[in-house]
């Protein structure tokens, strides 16, 4: 069964329905720049609503190691995304299970990243777009992609047209949506998560 995380979540009420319709993962955005981002008190009412069993994801671009640590005294996240050019050195340096997200555009030979990072616990591939980390709504070419022994999620453009598609050619571990199922950034549109959600279902 694929592994769904929904990212780029701001709103308590959509982190219930992401929960409710069921998501494996919610995203928290904690860079500032990013229209989904989020502060550490509106994390914190977010976390709060969860239920048992969804993870918590706080995705973080070339941030400073202070910010980081302040936000995990605050928020129990379960997981850190790394979405900017941070070293294996940084992304382990918080002593929490960490995701690197790899910015490609069309298929890539994955042994390096899998060896650079080694101990994170899966690589999400995302789409290539100049002065964006993310969140772009575009795709990349999907490929097959190869057991590494690494979990690998995929990103990047993906909505409830394309996702059969895009987990049938890519067999990926895991996929995350975010602009996908929006109906502005930052704000899901939860019938979108709803049919984002009943695509998956078989496969």
């Amino acid at each position: 069964m694929v592994r769904v995380k929904i990212c780029g979540i701001t709103q308590v009420d959509d982190a219930k329905a992401a929960a409710r319709l069921g998501a494996d993962a919610i995203g928290l955005v904690f860079y500032e720049k990013s229209p989904r981002a989020v502060t550490i008190s509106q994390a914190q009412m977010m976390l709060q609503a969860l239920p048992p069993f969804v993870s918590s994801v706080g995705l973080f671009v070339n941030a400073d190691p202070a910010h980081v640590e302040q936000v995990l005294e605050h928020c129990p996240l379960d997981i850190l995304q790394f979405h900017g050019d941070e070293s294996p050195e940084f992304c382990r340096r918080f002593g929490r299970p960490y995701l690197k997200v790899l910015r490609v555009s069309g298929e890539t030979d994955l042994r390096r990243p899998v060896d650079d990072y080694a101990d994170a616990q899966g690589l999400l591939l995302d789409c290539a777009v100049p002065g964006q980390w993310g969140g772009s709504g575009r795709s990349f070419a999907w490929w097959a992609l190869p057991e590494l022994g690494k979990p690998l999620i995929l990103a990047g453009g993906l909505h409830a047209d394309n996702i059969r598609e895009a987990v049938r050619v890519a067999q990926p571990y895991g996929v995350d949506v975010s602009s996908g199922v929006e109906r502005s950034p930052g704000s899901k549109d939860h019938d979108k998560m709803a049919e984002f959600m009943a695509r998956l279902q078989g496969l």
